[in-house]
């Protein structure tokens, strides 16, 4: 059952600042009204489920190319979802923050039609590049997979980043924008993953919790937003240069997990501390 499309979302849609067509679609089929559908479920989720608090928005451009690159923490992606609507909800204007979804995601029934009107893309280098092109705010977790498969224990770590995000940051000229998420390990508190039941379902695997049935639980999460970081290149560098231009923006994000983790007492993940 959809709920009921909330007013102030429908406004907030309408200030999204990308090229609309008389009937509400942009250039690449994302469709206002499937925003606004999409913004009134992920919002209740984020203000009254999850309770999301996000921290330096300041640091996401109101216009303009930029990518939001942040951490996964477990089960599923959850930490993007919300990601999403932080960028919709807590910044002074809107922005659609787009995702590269993975693969396996377009072969489910009906999701790939769900994702295209929600501006959520397959994962395609090309696509990703006009986006950039096209100024859009770009959303990727170079943990791809191997993040959302962290088991509980594993939350707050960070596993190892793919490097195409950056090749396509410094051939686009786009500031990336780190983000810490917490909070989804604990939604989801993964305690191990059935890769023969993601196989019956294409799926890398199926995330098993504690408890079994795998409902995310009503867990308080954060977004945080660092400040922009901004690579020069061609994209065609050595990869030891990057390597060493992501291990800066990991380096980031695992800063701002440390710092706020032993704000709330607890200890930092090795590899974290």
């Amino acid at each position: 059952m959809r709920l009921p499309i909330d007013p102030s979302i429908r406004a907030r849609v309408d200030r999204i600042e990308i090229p609309w067509n008389p009937h509400g679609i942009d250039p690449y089929g994302v469709s206002k009204s499937h925003l606004a559908q999409m913004y009134t479920t992920l919002g209740w989720l984020y203000r009254r489920y999850f309770r999301v608090d996000t921290f330096g928005a300041e640091h996401v451009p109101l216009a303009g190319r930029a990518m939001l690159i942040g951490n996964h923490s477990g089960g599923v992606a959850i930490d993007g979802a919300m990601l999403i609507t932080s960028a919709f909800m807590a910044l002074e204007r809107p922005r659609l923050a787009q995702g590269m979804v993975e693969k396996f995601m377009g072969r489910m029934p009906f999701s790939s039609l769900w994702q295209s009107r929600t501006g959520q893309f397959t994962g395609l280098p090309e696509t990703a590049e006009r986006l950039l092109n096209d100024d859009r705010l770009l959303m990727v977790f170079p943990e791809g997979a191997r993040g959302t498969a962290k088991l509980y224990w594993e939350r707050h770590s960070l596993v190892e980043f793919g490097t195409g995000f950056m090749r396509l940051a410094m051939k686009t000229h786009t500031p990336i924008v780190p983000v810490a998420i917490l909070g989804g390990g604990e939604a989801l508190p993964t305690v191990a993953n059935s890769y023969a039941l993601g196989a019956l379902v294409g799926a890398p695997y199926v995330p098993v919790p504690a408890y079994l049935v795998p409902v995310p639980l009503p867990a308080k999460m954060e977004v945080h937003y660092g400040a922009p970081m901004e690579f020069a290149g061609t994209g065609h560098e050595d990869d030891d240069v990057i390597h060493a231009n992501v291990e800066q923006v990991k380096r980031a994000i695992a800063t701002m997990l440390r710092g706020r983790l032993r704000e709330l007492g607890r200890e930092p993940a090795e590899g974290l501390s």
